[in-house]
């Protein structure tokens, strides 16, 4: 049994830090310049992500069934998670271009590439339908979130010699950097992406409200353009994964162990530990809410997997440290094998898992 649980966290990650090395080896061989890696994060973070990010939700079945008090817990949970990685940053420190880094560290999973995959491989089907239920609201809240953490602390900056400087902090100053924070929101590929699944999914639910079937969907009437979305969707996660692992320095992990350390430790150690044991607490004690364990696989992958590979991604371009977050990818990434391991087996021997 403990083979087992081991094989289905190696199983589920290590392709991910395989595909990563293998963007390192790739590099180091000079496979990659500079310019390839240039327009391959462009590429990534303006159309493989969106895409995939639109595949994700459109393929939600339908919005009938939904444990709205489950999906209200993960929204409360990710959004005190992201205070709780803002006063971390802030502490953690000083320099500007890391904070936001670390704040989306800690509150943003890489749930929208590996979250279902894990949720499947923990519970089976009715877990996956559980996780992409999830899915659908915290997937763009983690973008909205991330688009916020990525502009608050550099919006409004000016590119000069010495780096990035402040806005001076007249009144003028600050309604323009709310301005700016939310056209940022509003223009970034990711939210879009999120936003057309989900404008898909009202309309497919209209129609069977009203009709009692979908009369018209991109899937079933025009199925070479799902199928066309899919095949590029289906090369998002590979691609992003090799350029990061092609942009990883190992010599850069001197100059920012204190936020990698604070950064891996919050994002697949307390996480974890804080949202699974409220809700294992929630369920056990009060009966105002009840987890079982269809829940709590794709708890796991929400609050237990690492840090999402668009962030590092949505950093470099959005002008924080590309560098930290890369780093912050692999070394979560590496981590969560042993962290999902552990939380597994103690979820299977108090009988929140099934075995």
């Amino acid at each position: 049994m403990v083979l087992k649980i081991l094989l289905t966290a190696v199983n589920a990650i290590f392709p991910i830090v395989l595909l990563i090395v293998l963007g390192y080896l790739l590099k180091r061989v000079k496979l990659f310049g500079e310019g390839f890696l240039k327009s391959g994060n462009k590429f990534v973070f303006k159309v493989l992500l969106p895409v995939l990010l639109f595949i994700n939700v459109y393929d939600i079945p339908g919005l009938s069934d939904i444990r709205w008090d489950v999906v209200l817990y993960c929204v409360i949970a990710v959004v005190a998670l992201f205070c709780l990685g803002l006063v971390i940053c802030i502490v953690t420190t000083k320099d500007r271009k890391r904070r936001g880094v670390i704040l989306q560290c800690v509150f943003r999973s890489n749930f929208a590439i590996i979250g279902i995959p894990i949720a499947a491989a923990l519970g089976g089907e009715q877990a996956k339908a559980v996780a992409s239920v999830i899915s659908a609201f915290s997937i763009p809240l983690f973008n909205i979130f991330a688009v916020i953490a990525l502009t608050i602390f550099v919006s409004g900056a000016q590119s000069d010699a010495e780096g990035w400087e402040a806005l001076p902090p007249e009144k003028h100053a600050k309604l323009k950097e709310i301005k700016k924070i939310l056209l940022d929101i509003a223009r970034n590929p990711l939210i879009l992406g999120v936003l057309a699944g989900l404008l898909c999914l009202g309309i497919r639910a209209i129609e069977v409200s009203a009709c009692g079937e979908a009369v018209f969907t991109v899937k079933d009437d025009v199925n070479f353009i799902y199928g066309f979305l899919s095949l590029v969707a289906d090369i998002a996660s590979p691609f992003a994964l090799i350029i990061l692992g092609a942009q990883f320095e190992f010599s850069a992990v001197r100059g920012m162990f204190k936020e990698i350390a604070v950064g891996v430790s919050c994002r697949i150690i307390i996480a974890p530990l804080l949202c699974l044991g409220v809700a294992a607490l929630l369920s056990a004690c009060t009966g105002i809410i009840s987890f079982g364990t269809e829940e709590y696989p794709a708890m796991i992958a929400l609050f237990g997997s690492p840090t999402a590979v668009g962030s590092a991604i949505m950093a470099r371009e959005m002008g924080n440290d590309g560098q930290l977050a890369t780093q912050l990818v692999v070394w979560t990434s590496i981590g969560s094998v042993i962290t999902i391991f552990v939380t597994v087996c103690i979820l299977m021997g108090v009988g929140l898992i099934a075995v």
